[in-house]
Parts: C-alpha cells; sequence; structure tokens
C-alpha cells in the first residue's frame, strides 16, 4: 500500500495544513486490507482509495435490537435477493428510476447518469441485494449496490429505493435486513460508508457499530457525536481537548496508533 497526500486548503491561523491521504495498492494488496485500515474505494477500479471517517458493523456477535425487529416488521411483506452482477440486467427504465431518486434524495446533478455507468461497470459493484413487494406480484421497490469480499466484507455502497415506500422506513429497511443477512452468511464486517454529519447517524442503530476515526476503529459513538457537533473552525481534532481526553491523550495516541512508514 502506498500512501499519497493531496493538499486541500490551509489554515495558518489554526496550525491546520490539511492533506488528503489517498492509497494506491501494490500488487499484494486486496481490497479488504484497505477497508480494514479506514480508506474507501475512490474509483470504480478499486485502483486508488481515500481515507475517511466510515463506519462497519462487525457482524460476528451481531443480534438485532427490539428497534431493528420493528423496522423489519414494518417492512412486510418485502423480500429480497442478493443477485452477482452479471446475473442481473440493468435496464433503461431502472437506471432511470434510480436517477430519479437520487437527484430527489442526493441533490440534483449528484450522482450523474455518466457516474452511475461508471460504478455499474467497474469492479467496486460485484453483487445487488433487490427488494420485491410480495404485495405486488413481486415489483422491485428498491436496490443496493453492493462489494463483497467473501468471507470478509460486504460495502453497502449506494442504495435506491421507490419513494412511495418512505413511510414505510424502507431505507432503513433495507440496511437492516442487509445486516441480518450478512451476519446470517458468515460475514464478518458490513461497512455502511461516511458519517460526516448527524442526518448520516441513522447508521448507528445497529449495536457494536464502529467509526474510524483517523487512527483506529472506535465503538465510542459519544465521541463520533463530538466530533459531528464540534466547532470544527476551533481547532483539528488532535487540538481538541475533549476528543483527546476521550482517547487517553496525545501521548498514548502517538505512542500505539497511526501508520508506521518504513
Amino acid at each position: 500500500m502506498r500512501l499519497i497526500f493531496s493538499e486541500s486548503e490551509p489554515d495558518y491561523s489554526r496550525y491546520c495544513y490539511p492533506y488528503v491521504v489517498w492509497a494506491a495498492p501494490d500488487p499484494e494488496d486486496e481490497p479488504v486490507h484497505f477497508f480494514q485500515a479506514g480508506f474507501l474505494p475512490a474509483s470504480p477500479a478499486m485502483d486508488s482509495y481515500y481515507l475517511t471517517r466510515q463506519l462497519r458493523l462487525p457482524l460476528g456477535c451481531f443480534r438485532l435490537s427490539s428497534e431493528n425487529r420493528r423496522i423489519l416488521r414494518k417492512g412486510a411483506p418485502l423480500r429480497c435477493r442478493l443477485i452477482a452482477k452479471g446475473d442481473y440486467e440493468v435496464t433503461a427504465d431502472k437506471r432511470d428510476r434510480w436517477l430519479g431518486y437520487a437527484d430527489a434524495r442526493f441533490g440534483p446533478g449528484v450522482m450523474s447518469a455518466r457516474r452511475l455507468q461508471g460504478l455499474l461497470e467497474g469492479e467496486v459493484i460485484s453483487h445487488f441485494l433487490v427488494f420485491e413487494d410480495e404485495a405486488r406480484d413481486g415489483h422491485e421497490v428498491g436496490i443496493v449496490l453492493l462489494y463483497l469480499s467473501r468471507p470478509t466484507l460486504a460495502f453497502y455502497y449506494y442504495a435506491f429505493y421507490d419513494l412511495e415506500y418512505l413511510s414505510r422506513n424502507l431505507g432503513m429497511y433495507m440496511m437492516t435486513r442487509a445486516a441480518e443477512l450478512f451476519a446470517a452468511e458468515g460475514f464478518s464486517w458490513l461497512h455502511l460508508g461516511t458519517c460526516y454529519s448527524e442526518r448520516a447517524l441513522y447508521k448507528t442503530q445497529f449495536s457494536g457499530i464502529e467509526f474510524f476515526n483517523g487512527f483506529r476503529w472506535s465503538s465510542d459513538l459519544d465521541s463520533l457525536k463530538h466530533l459531528l457537533r464540534r466547532d470544527v473552525r476551533s481547532a483539528h481534532a488532535l487540538q481538541d481537548p475533549v476528543f483527546l481526553g476521550m482517547e487517553g491523550g496525545l501521548p498514548s495516541i502517538l505512542k500505539t496508533r497511526g501508520f508506521r512508514l518504513a
């Protein structure tokens, strides 16, 4: 794994000289190595990765909470099917519906037709998790674009669904059902993407959820919420006394954490 640092805007008043951390694979590297180190794919070809505050769910001891079970009951009578990319036909109608959902939920143009096509053609999508409404003769109402590396990880990349089902919490149902399914199939981790706003905290409704804080995986949700709510203009995380206190202080972090360069 090779690290590359891409310079971003500095703030001299706060001693912030930021670099975005990217990584590129060496021949012996597998995608799972990057996920475990806190990186997510930066390209559909998975030939570059970026370090980010992301979430992952350990599945070895996963148990549904009462809230998880409530969400699953609310989603009935939906069924889901895991389908390899080569066995699923992406029609023009489906693509248009996915883009319509993306415009409504993410904002116009955030997911362009070109970007979606690039994802579908790339290695970053290996499977689809398809949701169908049995009460409507198996009508497809939602889909998740996935990257699977058995038996280690499942990456829940993008989800698209029929907004008529919004009142039934279909989006949360799809994520909960995915966690239940991949736990049953023996996967170790379900990666759920980034968490940079309080709106993304819905992803933390699973017992044992972890986030990457820049130097380790942490299950301390109070620490995550502090990072989301703190005044980012005051200082970067390692200058924040509250965050440092949660992590045992800067000397402890520097002694036991971080990337080691040869």
